[in-house]
């Protein structure tokens, strides 16, 4: 085995596990460590986690496509995560080979492996920033290079917002997106909920008190308030595995097991 990691910053240390890298277990990468796997395992325990990863990869896929059918071609991921399968410039590219997108996250693993997984790739960026801060990412040269903000873009939230508390007003993040947006952008957004399995994801949010990133799930009308000045397409806000589902059957006997909300919305 390499005693050098290409995939982990010089800087990094180890201190407490990492939401994205637990993600990344969940979907059988190879990008965490010791302390996201034993973090993930107890999270596995509380929540059908593999399943929740599984539907929420599916809704991103599906959400991307009805974008890119829908006429987007760039597309702003925010919280994106460590790169796996189906990644967003994936997604889209295959669709359509000109589309561009930025990624941005705040975790370095993430951010030094998606640098190595997009060289070479003139249509995909990412940066390492505070979702927290709409301006300073909208502003920056990488955005300035792949994306404009004079017409329509893709809004990309998924998984994300339930890392951001109430005290930092999760709304008025997304209203800075929002303000900045063209008219006809889209936002796609999942988030995590207590709605289906309340007592469950109670003990889910107790393993995330671990990690580098507190969890905070919403109820319905919380999430909905995320949409504000966004028009919802059909079906509106529902469960991962009930957003446009390819076949009747794909949503099972129990959706809201998925525990998460899902939608897109279009800025009109």
């Amino acid at each position: 085995m390499d005693k050098k990691l290409t995939w982990v910053p010089d800087e990094f240390n180890i201190v407490v596990p990492s939401a994205a890298r637990m993600y990344d277990y969940v979907l059988g990468g190879a990008h965490n460590f010791k302390v996201d796997r034993e973090a993930a395992e107890r999270l596995l325990a509380a929540v059908p986690a593999r399943d929740m990863v599984r539907l929420n990869r599916g809704f991103l896929r599906r959400a991307i496509l009805f974008l890119v059918e829908a006429g987007i071609r760039q597309f702003l991921d925010l919280g994106s995560g460590i790169p796996t399968v189906d990644n967003v410039h994936e997604i889209a590219q295959e669709a359509d080979p000109s589309c561009r997108v930025l990624y941005v996250d705040i975790e370095p693993i993430t951010v030094a492996h998606s640098q190595l997984l997009l060289a070479g790739n003139g249509n995909a960026a990412v940066i390492r920033a505070d979702l927290r801060q709409p301006q300073t990412i909208l502003d920056s040269p990488e955005a300035h290079r792949l994306l404009d903000l004079t017409q329509p873009l893709g809004l990309i939230m998924v998984e994300v917002m339930q890392f951001v508390p109430d005290s930092d007003d999760p709304w008025s993040i997304v209203a800075g997106y929002r303000e900045r947006l063209a008219r006809g952008s889209y936002l796609a957004l999942s988030h995590f909920t207590p709605d289906g399995m309340p007592e469950r994801m109670a003990q889910a949010v107790e393993v995330f008190k671990s990690t580098q990133e507190p969890a905070y799930p919403r109820t319905h009308a919380e999430v909905m308030r995320l949409f504000d000045g966004f028009e919802l397409v059909e079906p509106g806000l529902v469960y991962t595995a009930q957003w446009r589902p390819e076949s009747p059957q794909d949503p099972g006997a129990h959706p809201h097991h998925s525990n998460l909300y899902a939608a897109v919305g279009q800025k009109l």
